[in-house]
């Protein structure tokens, strides 16, 4: 492991595309803790003091990706959520819009025009979204329950200010996408993902911290314990796979002669990635945000239906709203699989090309037994992604951690997926110059 190690820093362009890699995440992390103007930084820092112990619903999910830039209201608040936004609308939009499906079946110029508007819709969200903070920031509501003084002035007044607020936090935005796309194209790993790594990483150390100090060393070193069994589950599922064998018949071409291979199609146990959590994360803010619209006046009695809300759907440490989490992680699971892997267009494709699964008939039937290997395979895949959602809120139940608790949730699936991704890079560049990679 550490011969492999130092074999990377003796491999000049290995070498180079790491210490590239580093330097774009360094300017990453610094810009998160560069306050935007007219942000009054001390202010900033004491609601965040305050708001160590409670949570903020969705807020605490963008204040994950963001690395905790979005609650410091720095140059990069929204940090690679607007782009995370624009790339699954983008890919719904493939469902709805015929435009997009047949641009992405285009190859490689259709993913290039598919790429630009993605980068469009990620300026437009930006705007959007930092419209929103700021708005937010205004009205005192942004650290939720903290309702000091000092919360309800983070922000200027003055209508110019918040244009330059959103101008610089939408061109932060365009600022981290740039840097995602350089690390992709001279750097080693994929650029979006790494840079969501690291907002992630760099929110373990006080997490963890957060734990000890409320619940002392041998709770510490019990959620350490426990987190790495979570960690081993988890790589071992991300790498599970059910390869289906396909055969590819002999054609004679001129006087060549064509196929006559054979290969696999892997179907993953999670194929949805961590997009069900976000999906289901999301969905489960709207009831927050209704029982902030109708607080009762000084002096009025509260709705029932705002008290249950309240008591049921708000914090994540309610059984209903666990149960519900779990239910809404499941259902987007299926939902999500079922648009990005098509078996109908899969078995046309194979058919197309002379492939057929062995005693599986080309064309319906293979399109059948693929749907139906698809619909076993995602219900152990929903079931890991909702046991894995709601290991943050058990956390939050019992050891008093935030909704982003480390070891689970959107946390652990990001860190396991991209760190696998990029250790398996570097070691097929290590096995194209020494036979012998990282990994053994």
């Amino acid at each position: 492991m550490f011969s492999a190690i130092g074999r990377i820093f003796r491999t000049p362009d290995l070498r180079r595309k790491i210490v590239f890699t580093l330097a774009i995440v360094s300017l990453f992390r610094l810009g998160s803790f560069i306050p935007a103007p007219f942000v009054d930084f001390n202010n900033v820092q004491a609601c965040l003091a305050a708001n160590a112990n409670s949570t903020s619903g969705l807020y605490d999910m963008i204040n994950l990706f963001s690395g905790g830039a979005l609650l410091q209201l720095s140059i990069f608040a929204l940090g690679i959520m607007p782009y995370i936004t624009a790339s699954i609308i983008t890919q719904l939009l493939r469902v709805v819009i015929p435009h997009f499906e047949a641009l992405h079946k285009e190859g490689q110029a259709g993913q290039a025009k598919l790429t630009q508007y993605m980068r469009y819709l990620t300026i437009a969200l930006a705007v959007l979204q930092s419209t929103t903070l700021i708005t937010v920031a205004r009205s005192g509501q942004l650290f939720g329950a903290v309702s000091n003084q000092a919360c309800q002035n983070l922000v200027s007044q003055e209508w110019w200010a918040i244009l330059i607020m959103i101008i610089t936090m939408t061109a932060g935005t365009g600022l981290i996408m740039w840097f995602g796309e350089l690390i992709t194209e001279r750097g080693i790993g994929n650029g979006m993902s790494l840079l969501i790594f690291t907002s992630i990483a760099a929110t373990f150390p006080s997490a963890m911290w957060m734990i000890k100090e409320s619940k002392g060393w041998e709770v510490f070193f019990l959620v350490l314990a426990v987190g790495l069994v979570v960690v081993a589950a988890v790589v071992f599922v991300e790498q599970s796979q059910r390869r289906i064998p396909v055969q590819y018949a002999k054609r004679v071409v001129g006087r060549r002669t064509h196929g006559g291979s054979s290969t696999y199609i892997p179907i993953k146990v999670n194929m949805a990635g961590v997009i069900p959590v976000i999906f289901a994360s999301a969905i489960l803010y709207l009831p927050m945000l209704l029982t902030q619209f109708n607080q009762p006046q000084i002096g009025e009695e509260p709705k029932a239906w705002v008290v249950w809300i309240q008591n049921n759907l708000v914090y994540g440490d309610q059984p209903i709203y666990m149960l519900v989490f779990f239910l809404l992680t499941i259902g987007f699971t299926f939902f999500y699989v079922q648009i990005t892997f098509n078996p109908e267009e899969v078995a046309d494709n194979m058919k197309q090309y002379g492939g057929f699964i062995p005693g599986i008939r080309a064309g319906r039937p293979t399109a059948e037994y693929l749907n139906y290997v698809l619909t076993r395979i995602t219900s152990a895949g929903s079931l890991y992604l909702g046991v894995i959602a709601l290991i943050p809120l058990i956390a939050l139940a019992f050891f008093g951690a935030n909704q982003n608790f480390p070891f689970g949730g959107a946390s652990i699936l990001i860190i396991v997926g991209v760190g696998l991704e990029t250790v398996k890079q570097i070691d097929a560049q290590l096995q194209q110059r020494h036979y012998e990679g990282l990994l053994k």
